[in-house]
């Protein structure tokens, strides 16, 4: 299996440090994302590497929650994390322009979580696999458009 990937990016009129600490407060996630409606961290969390933080999920189809791990937090560079155990890896990447930043939003979905959906889903886990492609391409660009949205009205966050 060869993981799937894909990536859009937008530049913001804010600082790569605005931006950072924008997309790295999970708990604001369900204001820019088409699907994660909230997340929140777990006990003890701060945002570094390795903390936990459980998400919750909505489609016309179904609702479910997700538990992800940050897998780097470099502010004001990146900040990544990975979904259920590996399946999926979200991040951002952050460029520093002269007008602002460009972000970078990527979705990987690594070869554990194909090889879950075809194990879960047998026959439709190809169809699984597309569902969770479609969703990605599609909302990325949403997503991107919505955070900068947010962070060039100035409510960005003063962490």
């Amino acid at each position: 299996m060869t993981s799937l990937t894909l990536s859009d990016s937008i530049v913001i009129a804010a600082s790569p440090e605005e931006v950072y600490d924008l997309v790295s407060d999970v708990t604001r996630t369900g204001e820019w994302s088409p699907q994660c409606r909230e997340c929140w961290w777990e006990p003890g969390a701060t945002g570094a590497v390795g903390d936990h933080f459980g998400g919750r999920q909505e489609t016309p189809e179904r609702t479910w929650e997700t538990r992800s791990r940050v897998e780097e937090a470099t502010r004001p560079r990146a900040f990544a994390w990975s979904v259920n155990d590996r399946k999926v890896l979200w991040r951002y990447d952050l460029e520093p322009l002269e007008e602002g930043t460009r972000l970078t939003e990527s979705w990987e979905f690594l070869d554990a979580g194909q090889r879950f959906m075809a194990e879960k889903h047998g026959a439709d886990g190809q169809r699984e696999i597309d569902i969770r492609q479609s969703a990605a391409r599609a909302g990325i660009p949403v997503t991107l458009a919505a955070i900068k949205q947010i962070a060039e009205q100035g409510t960005v966050s003063r962490n």
